[in-house]
């Protein structure tokens, strides 16, 4: 097994580069264009409170579907899982994480599960507050916590970005208002906070602390205080892992087999049990809306360092 150290993660990052070559930066993000094709940053961070980075580390970058992760998050511990399983369901999909033919097809014409776009806005009806104001600023004082960054924020330029690309989006809320997942009095709200939410701007670090609070059962590092129930901790993880990464999520459990979320920035965020967190940010993105160079990143990572929950090192003899 590797010895984890920045030396090696520049390695890791050096080797990773090329891969890039294979995907396309997205167009309607601001700030993302085809220079940054071959940037690809990836930092780690412990449950013993160190940190390993290499590569564009520093980077700012929105949070996009990551977002999705936080939404289910404050929804279970809003609601529970039983009434967050009433509105989406909890199966992996191979339709792209924008489809809106299985909300004919699916029992209920619920969304498939909470990490594709219309089960994301769906979820996001359920974060509690008075206003969509309220709502969003929970949403922020939870993920500032969670990094222990009190700086982010909502990037205006992405979000207003976000609204002028959502006739996707729009059409399946609207959709999930005519058979009656939303009511007509959630569906306006739960678009304006996906989008919202979908616009924070983060950095590697943040989303390798965000991968590390995962990994320590919704803890902070050091900390003692439970700040998300373990067994929503649990919930999300095993989504996460069957349907994190959009319809690659099983060629990932198999070659990679840890929790992990993607987002369209080329931003991955990854949580290793009892371990490590992981935050990528690599901007070329496949068909399928995954970072090219940071799932290389990924596989390499976790044959080296051993981080399949199916190692032999991390199985439990029964």
């Amino acid at each position: 097994m590797k010895k984890l150290s920045n030396e090696y993660i520049e390695e890791v990052v050096k080797a990773c580069r090329p891969f890039a070559s294979k995907g396309r930066v997205v167009d309607h993000i601001p700030d993302l264009d085809q220079s940054h094709l071959s940037n690809l940053g990836v930092t780690i961070v412990t449950l013993d409170g160190e940190t390993y980075s290499a590569g564009e580390d520093e980077d700012h970058f929105s949070l996009q579907s990551i977002s999705k992760v936080i939404i289910l998050l404050m929804a279970l511990e809003d609601f529970g899982k039983e009434i967050v399983f009433q509105k989406v369901g909890m199966e992996p999909t191979d339709d792209l994480f924008n489809s809106i033919s299985h909300l004919e097809e699916y029992e209920g014409r619920r969304p498939y599960n909470p990490l594709i776009n219309s089960g994301a806005i769906a979820t996001a009806s359920l974060i509690r507050g008075s206003t969509v104001d309220d709502r969003f600023e929970r949403v922020l004082e939870l993920l500032r916590k969670i990094t222990e960054n009190k700086k982010i924020k909502m990037n205006e330029e992405v979000y207003n970005a976000e609204c002028n690309n959502s006739a996707r989006n729009k059409a399946l809320t609207y959709f999930m208002e005519s058979t009656g997942v939303l009511s007509s009095q959630e569906t306006e709200n739960a678009l304006e906070l996906y989008n919202r939410m979908n616009s924070i701007e983060i950095n590697s670090l943040s989303l390798a602390k965000l991968g590390c609070f995962l990994s320590n059962h919704g803890r902070l590092i050091g900390g003692k205080k439970q700040l998300i129930k373990p067994d929503n901790i649990r919930t999300v993880k095993a989504i996460m892992l069957t349907s994190g990464m959009y319809n690659e999520s099983g060629a990932y459990a198999v070659n990679v087999g840890f929790p992990l979320k993607s987002g369209v920035s080329g931003s991955i965020v990854g949580a290793v049990p009892g371990r490590m967190g992981i935050g990528i940010i690599g901007p070329a993105i496949n068909k399928k809306g995954n970072s090219c160079a940071g799932g290389e990143a990924l596989r390499i990572l976790s044959s080296d360092l051993e981080l399949s929950l199916l190692h032999d090192r991390n199985v439990v003899n029964l």
